[in-house]
């Protein structure tokens, strides 16, 4: 077999913005304002305000003003009257791993890991979250049994999603997010893991639970036996109800940009369920190419429709921005293997994570592959922030530095809400 021909290069973020200029981005602003009309003024449409006047040739390059400062800025967030709110309490200019100030919630950082603290969610919205999430768990989807209850309330899933969205306009945005992650989790648990999941049969599963999301178009002779089936289990109905909620707020495109992540999401089951049928430890690189589909990537990537504003398609699909959402859901995801490592442990069976499968294939002590998933975590968050100052530098359009902003909020978090949640996670005793 031949092999394949290098990739073509692709263009750095300050050459494709070059090579776009004005034009590219000014069409962006237009097609936001294009689905607004279309859309009969939708409150969720991007608003992208005409481009700034270039400045004179001699003046120094957008890149070089921007260079040293744009991560800063992407990080503090807006400016000005009525903006407080919005700005999360990062660390800034943080060169080394940083500890959280003294706080109500629970729970220590592992020691070493790159992350910056954020504010205590606004109790009042957690409080209201959890209240209407449990509602809609319990009274439309008949989510769980009564037995579940203790663990559904542990999740705190509305201290999760207050503290990744701190840009939500209101409740009714949060709720967007707070549905599809409990969906998401209950197919976790019921198809892959804790309660009655298995990698046997898991591929069919999947994919009937993904018409939930990306609905069947078939005769009229089977559509009705389809449509039953979206209400035979517990996550289908959950994924049903909240991609439905999801599709009434959201864009087509944002829309459209969810199921791809999910699909993907699914795709990264199905390899960690092969490789469990076949008792298979993958390399260390086999294993972060699984988790870079099985990962919170459709969490982040909905940030701009859970704020209330949309980033045109092009300007999410272009390769930077590809590449500083996929580092963000990677780094997240490394979050989750090292806060949830001796719950794994303590499980039946084998658990993937990212220190087992480095202890295993390198042949090094639990300890030792601990701290080494650790430096790949601070690796990658150092890379993610990096390409996301690069980006914000490249194409300064106010969308795209929020929905960056949005991001690096969310991976924030993230890890808030992994280091609190003592009921599910602890650290091992490695220090």
């Amino acid at each position: 077999m031949p092999a394949p021909e290098p990739s073509p290069p692709q263009s750095s973020p300050s050459a494709a913005a070059s090579h776009s200029g004005a034009y590219v981005l000014a069409e962006a602003a237009a097609r936001a304002r294009d689905i607004g009309a279309a859309t009969g003024g939708r409150p969720l449409v991007a608003r992208v305000p005409p481009l700034p006047t270039p400045p004179p040739a001699d003046a120094p390059t957008a890149e070089a003003r921007a260079a040293g400062g744009a991560l800063d800025r992407i990080l503090r967030g807006p400016s000005g009257l009525g903006t407080v709110s919005l700005r999360p309490a990062r660390c800034e200019g943080a060169s080394a791993p940083v500890e959280a100030p003294a706080a109500p919630a629970e729970g220590s950082p592992v020691p070493g890991l790159y992350h910056h603290p954020v504010p205590e969610p606004d109790p009042v919205r957690v409080a209201e979250v959890g209240r209407r999430i449990k509602s809609w768990a319990l009274d439309e989807v008949e989510l769980y049994p009564e037995d579940w209850e203790d663990q559904f309330d542990g999740f705190s899933v509305g201290r999760y999603m207050v503290a990744c969205h701190p840009d939500a306009p209101t409740v009714d945005h949060l709720m967007l997010a707070t549905r599809l992650m409990v969906a998401e989790n209950a197919v976790d648990d019921c198809y892959c893991e804790d309660h009655g999941g298995s990698p046997i049969g898991l591929g069919g599963r999947l994919l009937l639970a993904h018409t939930a999301l990306d609905p069947l178009h078939t005769t009229k002779e089977y559509q009705p036996r389809w449509a039953e089936s979206l209400h035979s289990d517990a996550p289908r109905r959950a994924y049903r109800s909240a991609m439905e909620y999801f599709r009434g707020a959201a864009s087509p495109s944002q829309a459209d940009r969810f199921r791809h992540d999910m699909a993907r999401l699914h795709l990264g089951y199905l390899a960690e369920a092969a490789w469990a049928q076949t008792d298979h430890v993958p390399e260390v690189w086999e294993y972060l190419a699984m988790r870079q589909f099985n990962n919170f990537r459709p969490c982040p990537t909905i940030t701009d429709t859970v704020g209330g504003y949309e980033l045109p398609a092009d300007l999410h699909a272009g390769p930077a921005m590809q590449r500083v959402i996929a580092l963000a859901g990677n780094a997240t995801t490394i979050v989750n293997d090292l806060y949830s490592y001796t719950k794994e442990l303590d499980s039946p069976g084998r658990h993937l994570n990212l220190p087992v499968v480095i202890a295993e294939r390198e042949g090094i002590a639990d300890r030792d592959a601990y701290m080494k998933a650790i430096d790949v975590h601070n690796e990658l968050m150092h890379d993610f922030e990096a390409e996301a100052a690069a980006l914000a530098a490249a194409c300064p359009v106010p969308g795209v530095r929020r929905f960056l902003r949005g991001v690096a909020v969310w991976v924030d978090g993230n890890h808030y809400w992994h280091r609190t949640n003592t009921y599910r996670y602890g650290l091992p005793d490695f220090w």
